[in-house]
């Protein structure tokens, strides 16, 4: 295990809950990451989101995300990087669940250019990636973002730059509620109906940074049936998380 793993996982104090038991078996870094948020109406998820998940809440407010960003040295444990397959831009849409009383986060979609990691996520994970045409560039220090999925009309087209320096959000606040979330929930469809499965995930807590976007095109919410009106109400940009991931497990 590279150093850098073994320095993520020494660090557990800013996690809710402990390491899951086993090995972790995928990693993956998040690169140059924005974190665009608006606040949404609990009713207006509720049929996007399967039961037996809550809609999780801050102060009575649900939220739905926009995050652009890159992956990199993404492979299963103990592979080395594949050139074409371990680096790629991604794009997703998500909000905030509970289940039992743990905090996760909900997917309502993903959108990335490469084939394989778009199969083994669906195969896997049970996540809905799609596949898209994107772009993205660095000018100075914004990020130019181009995503064309490519079978309907969602799209993203903005650029975007963090501001100031480095920090960690303070428990109980907004972004850190928002952020801080160690989990995430996916739903495999059956003949029978569904099942809900948990991947937990580990990394350090999120070197935040206050972000400025400029958004042209933003259509990526309309799939879902969803609207939003306005700029984001949060702007959080992030310039690197390393990350280890446990297999799914059912739990519901």
């Amino acid at each position: 295990m590279s150093c850098k793993y073994a320095a993520t996982l020494a660090q557990t104090d800013h996690r809710p809950w402990p390491l899951p038991p086993g090995a972790w078996t995928w990693r993956q870094s998040w690169l140059d990451l924005l974190f665009a948020h608006w606040p949404l109406g609990v009713d207006e998820l509720r049929p996007l989101i399967p039961e037996p998940l809550e809609i999780d809440t801050f102060d009575g407010q649900a939220w739905i995300g926009l995050v652009p960003f890159r992956m990199a040295g993404v492979m299963r444990r103990p592979l080395p990087d594949m050139p074409g397959v371990s680096a790629f831009p991604e794009l997703n849409v998500r909000t905030y669940v509970t289940l039992g009383g743990k905090p996760g986060v909900w997917f309502l979609s993903l959108d990335a250019t490469n084939r394989l990691a778009i199969w083994a996520a669906r195969k896997f994970f049970h996540l809905p990636y799609h596949r898209a045409a994107m772009r993205l560039s660095r000018h100075d220090d914004w990020f130019a973002y181009d995503s064309q999925r490519a079978e309907g009309e969602a799209r993203f087209v903005g650029r975007y730059r963090p501001i100031g320096t480095p920090y960690a959000s303070k428990p109980g606040s907004l972004e850190h509620w928002l952020t801080e979330r160690y989990c995430l929930f996916a739903r495999k469809t059956t003949p029978g109906g569904g099942r809900v499965s948990c991947t937990e995930v580990h990394h350090i807590a999120w070197p935040l940074r206050r972000a400025a976007c400029e958004i042209e095109t933003n259509t990526m919410l309309a799939p879902h049936g969803l609207g939003i009106e306005g700029p984001p109400a949060l702007l959080h940009f992030a310039e690197r998380l390393d990350v280890v991931v446990w297999s799914p497990a059912w739990v519901a």
